[in-house]
């Protein structure tokens, strides 16, 4: 790699997590809310730390804090998490063709770091008709700036969970819809793109009591086949 090239990767980099800013802040409720909650549900500071380096997956970690409060076991609080992360694979199976072409010492740590926020932003990123060869060092930014938030909103809610009780029924998880929403919006872009946020929503909303969080993955295949067919109709035409 030629120096010139150097102030280009940076520039990358950084512009990944200044373009993520938005989604560190829908996130920092979450990961607050977290490590508050893990005291109270049997974890302790040092486990609730290692679960965000470790772990690294919001929706996860708050499934497991409430399967080990209950006394579940680990095999069936693995199994929910597969179920619930599976989402992911659809994320991978997006952004596979933009880093099919990366070593594999790129590729371990990008999987391991994708987030529904950090996809929602490279996707933009890959989809910008430029021909830059660093995209995945913006891939990397908005990663570690995810990744240190999540982290330290983790850390901070540790420490500030006692002195402050009741905090996940103060409302901060609106942050995180509301970030979603504004991102989500300005993409559905034609009808096959709206068909498919609407249908996933709808049966979001219909199958929310199905445990396990399985509504979710439901309501992202439906979503999926609503757009594809949509999207042949729309070609025939």
């Amino acid at each position: 790699m030629t120096a010139p090239s150097h102030p280009r990767r940076r520039a990358e980099a950084w512009a990944g997590a200044r373009d993520s800013l938005p989604m560190l802040l829908g996130a920092a409720p979450f990961g607050l809310i977290f490590g508050t909650l893990a005291a109270p549900s049997g974890l302790s500071p040092a486990a609730a730390l290692a679960m965000s380096l470790f772990v690294f997956a919001g929706s996860s970690q708050f499934i497991a804090l409430t399967l080990l409060a209950s006394g579940t076991g680990l095999a069936v609080i693995l199994l929910t998490t597969f179920v619930v992360n599976l989402r992911h694979a659809l994320y991978s199976a997006t952004l596979l063709p933009h880093v099919a072409g990366l070593r594999q010492r790129w590729r371990i740590p990008l999987a391991f770091w994708l987030t529904d926020e950090t996809f929602a932003v490279v996707q933009h990123r890959y989809l910008r008709e430029d021909v830059s060869p660093f995209k995945h060092w913006y891939y990397l930014g908005s990663c570690l700036s995810m990744y240190g938030n999540w982290f330290l909103w983790t850390l901070a809610g540790v420490m500030l969970g006692r002195s402050l009780p009741r905090l996940e029924h103060m409302g901060l998880e609106f942050a995180m819809a509301a970030t979603f929403t504004g991102i989500v919006v300005p993409m559905l872009r034609n009808r096959p793109m709206l068909g498919a946020a609407l249908g996933a929503a709808a049966v979001a909303l219909a199958a929310h009591a199905l445990p396990y969080k399985l509504g979710l993955m439901l309501a992202a295949l439906i979503g999926v086949v609503i757009g594809v067919v949509l999207e042949e109709i729309h070609e025939r035409a």
